[in-house]
């Protein structure tokens, strides 16, 4: 399906408005260009082997006819629950969230690590919440420990030899292609027997002064390892790692996060400069029992254009997913718009005024991607 000719590189961005902000968010193009699949789910947008940078105008399938479609899955709240812990583990069906991430890197001491392998393994393979998430389209996310650290390559070796593998491979501390390629080798390698599956999805973290200013050739390798993988990965997005990153630059932490906006701003910058909808995850809030700060800086994040936040404890997740959320009264301003044109296209009207507000077809889009973007979250609709 080819975007209209009419719609500007503004049309491939979906606007949420919490009731507080105002956002443009990557999760609009794959929505605008392929509907909702039968799982109820958005579909994303395939990959193209060109650079990123194609005209609007055409999707990605013109340019790579042997791309498939895989579907979107939201990830407002990403939380991280260490893979140590089966009592935390164990919890995790009773939590309304959309990117529940079992953990081996930082969450994890580092004589706990077997420990951790051993559990994410059994759990996979053998935990009825997984099966259900992933009969469901919902996310099953696990982060490995970086290459740098030496442990990674244990990590996917445990993981990849489970019967049941994650839907989402979280990748830390990416600093150069070389990681990349390695990663894709491995994966690739593990996976070629388990052709016929949906692509394991990918995300990665940049979490250095040198990965940030290096993160739009890391992620245009990225894209293109994942493009001649044949549909065993797909690169969903992208994390800025904060606490890592001020400790790599000398930065103090503060929970107004001052001392981040730069780099947050120009992560989010070169995330969206590619046209293939990224999801762009924000930054965890420190404090975790100031709600009223945590939900400050979720839309902030949701102003910005993130599409997400990583959050460490299940009060933050109803905040965070909120804050990430079409605000009612913007849900029923779309319906409304949507409902208003098809009523004027069949009077032979084009452009129309609407709540004395001129509406065309850019503000046609945006209004269908906010309609199908509640009904992807399960919002309920009027």
């Amino acid at each position: 399906m080819k975007l209209s000719p009419y719609l500007g590189r503004a049309s491939e961005f979906l606007i949420i408005n919490s009731g507080r902000s105002s956002c443009l968010s990557s999760r609009s193009a794959l929505l605008a260009r392929h509907g909702s699949t039968t799982s109820g789910r958005s579909a994303a947008g395939p990959q193209d082997a060109n650079d990123m940078n194609t005209s609007p105008k055409s999707s990605a399938a013109d340019m790579n006819p042997t791309s498939t479609r895989h579907t979107y899955i939201p990830r407002r709240a990403m939380m991280y629950i260490p893979g140590d812990d089966a009592k935390k583990i164990a919890k995790i069906p009773t939590l309304i969230v959309d990117c529940p991430v079992l953990e081996c890197e930082d969450g994890v001491a580092l004589n706990r690590k077997e420990e951790a392998r051993q559990l994410i393994h059994k759990t996979l393979e053998t935990a009825d919440w997984v099966k259900e998430r992933k009969t469901r389209g919902l996310d099953v996310a696990v982060r490995i420990n970086s290459f740098q650290s030496g442990l990674a390559d244990q990590d996917l070796q445990s993981l990849l030899s489970a019967k049941t593998l994650p839907t989402t491979l979280l990748i830390p501390k990416i600093e150069g292609k070389e990681e990349l390629r390695h990663t894709a080798h491995i994966l690739t390698e593990k996976l070629a027997g388990r052709a016929g599956r949906d692509p394991l999805r990918l995300i990665l973290y940049i979490e250095s002064a040198k990965a940030l200013l290096s993160m739009r050739k890391l992620l245009k390798t990225a894209l293109k390892v994942a493009d001649e993988s044949h549909n065993l990965l797909a690169l969903d997005g992208v994390v800025f790692g904060s606490d890592d990153y001020c400790a790599d630059i000398g930065a103090n932490r503060s929970n107004e996060a001052k001392e981040v906006l730069f780099a947050r701003q120009y992560f989010l910058t070169v995330v969206k400069s590619f046209q293939r909808s990224l999801q762009a995850i924000d930054l965890v809030h420190i404090d975790f029992k100031d709600l009223d700060d945590l939900r400050r800086q979720s839309e902030e994040g949701a102003r910005f254009g993130f599409t997400g936040k990583q959050v460490i404890h299940p009060a933050q997740v109803d905040v965070v997913q909120q804050a990430y959320s079409p605000a009612p009264d913007k849900l029923k301003w779309a319906q409304e718009v949507v409902e208003a044109f098809t009523r004027h296209q069949k009077e032979g009207k084009g452009a129309f005024n609407f709540r004395n507000a001129m509406i065309d077809r850019p503000l046609l889009l945006q209004a269908e991607n906010i309609v199908a973007y509640a009904k992807l979250i399960g919002q309920p609709q009027r």
